[in-house]
């Protein structure tokens, strides 16, 4: 049975990874030539992030998702408000510490230890998914929270360090990942159950669209007693592949480090399920072992991926920005940006589960393809829109203020659920590649343009992270069009032709 699924998994982590493998290919064999050593590490580590995103996909189904659930169905049993929001707190900052994205992101932030940004971003989550927890228990109006904390989070942008701006902004899209969303979704599902209103299902939307707001604000406030220096890039471990032996043991370097690393940052989730099992859960034999062996998977692919990605998907990306950068090759950094962002997000396969949830949501009025084509092409305007800020300098601002402006306008004359899925899905158009192949590639060409790399390469996660709030929103409203059109053309026909 592991089989088959695992399977699946690996094909839809191929189909993520393999397009931008082959664009990468074809930009470097016509355009820009890198060395033949770093093409063959940038080809292992594809491989390895395609094991890495399919076995920690697996194993995060088996675990993350089924510990959400329990804790959450748990918790509601015990109707005590201070042990949910306890519980809530511990829960979201422990499995934020293990989210790949972030751990891609504070590797690549320079100027801040790593340990502090990771931790800063966690105790966010937490906080906010205990706002969650209130909100699903007293029934409070998604949209007003969103509105009231929006408004604050720009009224900090023009009070912060611009240095940090974007990484603030970026820092919420990348806790959006692939462990933090489904362990989320489960533990609101969980505790909306304690409700038994015909409201309690939608309101178990929108707990990442607020948990992806408190890593912003914690970073904005990290920033006024951490202040950024200078924007320079983060070093990028550089690849000595001289030959195969050395290539070879450039990774084999690197697994005893991840190991421990990926180890130390699921440690706090294992240890707390653990817990919660020996004093409260006590799950029988079978579904305890079925847990645990999930939680191994998930510990392989994480260090499988994070291996891959630091010693040779990321120093490519690097390189072939920097490469770009410094030639006349500047000016396809826009299109080929765009290019990358359409197959990436056309690739995600969460996206095509979103794309399936419109069309259900919309009674078939908004088909899956129209959903899928409208996500690719605000995907690719947000990388490109990336390139034009790496080209020009322009901040973040320009574009954040009056997207979000837009997005929360739409709140209003959009259906309540279309919202809340709209906010929820800037995880689902932030995946992995974004952070670990697009921000290294911002980051690089940045620097060989002399600009500077906090200001203008950071913040690329953060406009992929954006465009869904519009797009899907958007599509609400046609959807709410055709409602108002079917219903007045069935209200013109005579009765008996109705």
């Amino acid at each position: 049975m592991h089989k088959k699924i695992l399977m699946e998994k690996m094909k839809e982590a191929a189909a993520s990874v393999l397009p931008v493998t082959v664009i990468v290919l074809a930009v470097c064999l016509l355009l820009v030539p890198v060395e033949s050593g770093l093409m063959l590490a940038f080809l292992i580590g594809s491989a390895m992030l395609i094991a890495g995103i399919g076995l920690f996909s697996l194993g995060a189904e088996m675990s993350m998702t089924r510990i959400g659930s329990l804790i959450g169905a748990k918790m509601t049993k015990s109707r005590k408000l201070g042990v949910i929001l306890l519980v809530s707190f511990l829960l979201g900052a422990a499995i934020t510490v293990a989210e790949p994205d972030l751990q891609v992101l504070a590797t690549n932030v320079p100027n801040i230890d790593k340990t502090v940004l990771i931790l800063t971003v966690s105790v966010g989550v937490g906080l906010f998914l205990m706002l969650c927890m209130v909100r699903i228990l007293f029934s409070i109006s998604l949209k007003w929270l969103l509105l009231g904390f929006y408004i604050l989070i720009f009224v900090g942008a023009f009070v912060i360090d611009r240095d940090m701006l974007s990484i603030a902004f970026d820092s919420g899209g990348v806790t959006t990942g692939p462990m933090t969303v489904p362990f989320i979704m489960a533990l609101g599902v969980g505790v909306a159950s304690i409700r038994s209103d015909e409201n309690a299902k939608a309101d178990s939307f929108g707990l990442v669209a607020l948990c992806s707001i408190g890593p912003i604000l914690a970073v904005m406030i990290l920033s006024l007693v951490f202040p950024a220096g200078s924007g320079s890039a983060a070093e990028t471990a550089s690849v000595d592949a001289g030959n195969t032996v050395v290539l070879g043991r450039s990774y084999l370097a690197a697994i005893p480090h991840m190991l421990l690393e990926v180890a130390v940052a699921l440690a706090p989730i294992a240890v707390f399920f653990l817990l919660f099992q020996a004093f409260s859960l006590r799950l029988h034999k079978w579904p305890l072992l079925k847990i645990l062996v999930g939680i191994g998977y998930t510990y392989v692919g994480l260090v499988l991926f994070l291996t891959g990605v630091n010693v040779g998907f990321s120093p490519l990306g690097s390189v072939l920005g920097a490469a770009m950068g410094a030639g006349w090759q500047r000016w396809l950094l826009i299109p080929l940006a765009m290019v990358m962002g359409w197959f990436i997000i056309d690739a995600e396969p969460a996206v095509h589960i979103l794309n399936q949830q419109v069309e259900e949501l919309s009674a078939g009025a908004i088909s899956a393809k129209a959903m899928g084509l409208s996500l690719s092409i605000a995907v690719a305007t947000a990388n490109g829109l990336a390139m034009v800020r790496v080209l020009t300098g322009i901040s973040i601002l320009w574009f954040l203020v009056p997207g979000y402006a837009v997005a929360l306008a739409m709140m209003f004359v959009v259906p309540r659920t279309f919202t809340a899925i709209a906010f929820d899905s800037g995880g689902v158009a932030s995946g992995p590649l974004t952070a670990t192949f697009m921000l290294p590639f911002a980051m690089g060409a940045s620097e060989a343009l002399g600009g500077n790399v906090m200001t203008d390469a950071f913040g690329l996660v953060a406009l992929v992270a954006m465009m869904p709030l519009i797009t899907v929103q958007a599509m609400g409203g046609i959807y709410v069009l055709k409602s108002k059109r079917g219903a007045e053309k069935a209200a013109a026909l005579p009765y008996d032709e109705r």
